[in-house]
């Protein structure tokens, strides 16, 4: 019995020895709300440009279009298909049998949100309202720990955020929606930031700011504040869906992708990201698939929509592109995912359940 506790013992300490030696000192996570697996391993759907939900479908396919899904989806996501497919990985390709899920049961944005960051599919959080989240999320764990203090930021465009992520009680600094940026310190180009978002045109809800603003000021404070872990949360892509507007959801979608090629390779001409930055890209639910018409929708009601996807590019992941194995992760696994890219041990500490680390992504099988 001795020798097995000891054992153990050896197995848990080499296991932390691993986590602490890892190359990544660095986290970026991006969010594309409600973004199809289809459209990311598939591209443009054909059916969707051909149908009412497409206004200009000799432009669409112009710019979309190509025999192949491989052709197509680096259409639509080139900086996904040529930098993270070939020295990263892609989870959530069902067409190979790789299945990626959220857990929680309600398929929209907040249990999604909480889901990502706390570890575990709460099911109090079944509401898109603002009430305040009791739950432990990741990002305020790490704010906590030596080295992260004040170096955990989120930059949103649903404003939504400051609840989700219990700002009272965490004292993240989180900018959604709307709000300035009031730092004392801030350089000119933030504080430009906060009077051009209300003078850039919107149209999303007169509370959600749209991406391209949210990716400013995000971007801004990267290269001014130097965080160590950032969320950027996009939120156009789940609008111009629910809209039915298929055309401004590629769009959207490739101007996204152009966003994140931007940031990172600002990320790779820096020395304190270069090579030591892990970057997650994933989304907080799926849509419908059939009838077609259901595309435009989520929800416990809409069929497939529990089905997701996530990407992943770093230091300690192997590149492995598309991961084909038969298996199935769940979003509840990336919050102690990222705890554990960073050497730390979420699951032990945030008070509550928290799914298992994916040993693909962090190096420990």
């Amino acid at each position: 019995m001795k020798k097995m506790i000891l054992l153990l013992l050896v197995v848990v300490a080499a296991a932390q020895l691993k986590a602490q030696t890892g190359k990544t000192q660095n986290v970026i996570v991006i969010t594309l709300d409600g973004f199809r697996w289809q459209e990311l391993y598939r591209g443009a759907d054909s059916a969707l440009i051909n149908s009412k939900f497409t206004e200009d479908k000799k432009d669409m396919t112009k710019k979309y279009w190509a025999a192949t899904a491989e052709e197509r989806r680096k259409l639509l996501l080139p900086f996904i298909w040529s930098v993270v497919a070939q020295n990263g990985q892609l989870y959530g390709d069902r067409d190979l049998g790789n299945h990626d899920e959220v857990a929680n049961p309600y398929h929209f944005s907040y249990p999604g949100y909480n889901e990502i960051f706390t570890g575990f599919p709460d099911v109090r959080m079944n509401t898109n309202e603002p009430i305040t989240n009791p739950n432990q999320n990741v990002l305020e764990f790490l704010n906590k720990q030596k080295g992260f203090e004040n170096k955990v930021a989120v930059f949103s465009s649903w404003e939504r955020f400051p609840q989700i992520l219990n700002v009272n009680r965490s004292g993240l600094l989180v900018n959604s929606g709307f709000m300035d940026f009031t730092a004392a310190d801030a350089n000119g180009r933030l504080k430009y930031l906060n009077e051009l978002q209300h003078k850039a045109p919107s149209y999303l809800s007169d509370s959600t700011r749209i991406d391209f603003m949210t990716y400013e000021f995000g971007k801004e404070y990267l290269k001014q504040y130097k965080p160590r872990v950032m969320y950027i949360a996009f939120d156009e892509t789940d609008d111009m869906a629910h809209e039915g507007n298929y055309e401004f959801y590629l769009d959207r979608t490739r101007q996204e992708d152009g966003y994140i090629n931007e940031l990172w390779q600002y990320l790779q001409s820096d020395p304190q990201y270069k090579n030591k930055t892990t970057l997650i890209i994933t989304c907080d639910h799926g849509r419908g698939d059939v009838p077609l018409e259901k595309w435009r929708d989520h929800g416990a009601d809409v069929l497939h929509s529990e089905q997701t996807w996530f990407a992943v590019l770093g230091p300690d992941t192997q590149a492995s592109g598309i991961i084909k194995t038969p298996t199935t992760t769940y979003h509840k696994q990336l919050a102690q995912t990222i705890a554990n890219l960073l050497g730390f041990d979420f699951k032990a500490n945030a008070g509550h359940e928290v799914g298992d680390a994916i040993g693909s992504v962090t190096g420990n099988k």
